[in-house]
């Protein structure tokens, strides 16, 4: 299967005013996507979404609540601090129903976020498809692309991205939505295995402070480039 995106007309992302959610807001918009960032705040997201807009030079970045920005939009992202994902997501729950949810999420447990502490259960992201039931396919991706990397729209990421989901067909569209943005992304198996991913995320940290590097990637070899590929 290609890398083909589903007819997206809005996306949103919630915990866009922060540093991944806002990295991820400023690249969809720069492919043509209608972006609603949520926060807990309407007023900081659409201080937010004004920046972005400046950036840009258009007008394809709004902001609201997190419930109005997740009614409002085709396809939703999570990209809030692993303590307020399931808060959220109850907070939004009526609006996600027959969407993807897209879980950035990453199971940082400060201080010590360069050491893997994933959840009982194993995975955050299948908690969350847990708790939502058949009602929302939730899609497992980005957790280990660096918010630094993202912000400078000047240069490609340099990066791939893992996708994991129990819908394959949810998993080929945000796979395709990644190729938008410039990153190679692969299908990873069914949601569970979302806590390789996951963990991951503290070990890349772990790599930058030690190398003194601002955003490490991971990079998938000896597999023949999806078509989709950047």
């Amino acid at each position: 299967m290609t890398g083909q995106t589903a007819p997206i007309s809005i996306i949103a992302i919630l915990g866009g005013t922060g540093q991944e959610g806002g990295g991820l807001a400023l690249r969809f918009a720069k492919a043509g996507h209608r972006v609603i960032l949520g926060s807990r705040s309407a007023a900081r997201a659409a201080q937010f979404a004004a920046e972005m807009n400046a950036r840009l030079g258009g007008h394809a970045v709004s902001g609201a609540d997190n419930k109005a920005a997740a009614a409002a939009a085709d396809t939703v992202v999570l990209t809030v601090p692993y303590a307020a994902q399931r808060a959220t997501v109850e907070e939004v729950r009526e609006a996600l129903s027959g969407k993807i949810l897209i879980d950035a999420t990453v199971p940082l447990v400060p201080p010590k976020v360069s050491r893997v502490q994933l959840p009982a259960g194993g995975s955050a992201a299948a908690a969350i498809q847990a708790l939502l039931g058949d009602v929302v396919r939730v899609v497992s991706a980005f957790q280990n692309v660096s918010a630094h990397r993202l912000d400078d729209l000047d240069h490609p990421v340099d990066c791939d991205v893992l996708v994991c989901g129990d819908d394959p067909s949810a998993r080929e569209m945000v796979i395709g939505l990644a190729a938008e943005i410039g990153l190679t992304a692969w299908h990873a198996g069914p949601i569970v295995n979302s806590a390789a991913a996951e963990a991951l995320t503290s070990v890349m940290i772990f790599i930058n402070r030690h190398y003194k590097s601002p955003g490490s990637g991971i990079r998938i070899t000896g597999v023949p480039p999806p078509p989709n590929a950047t």
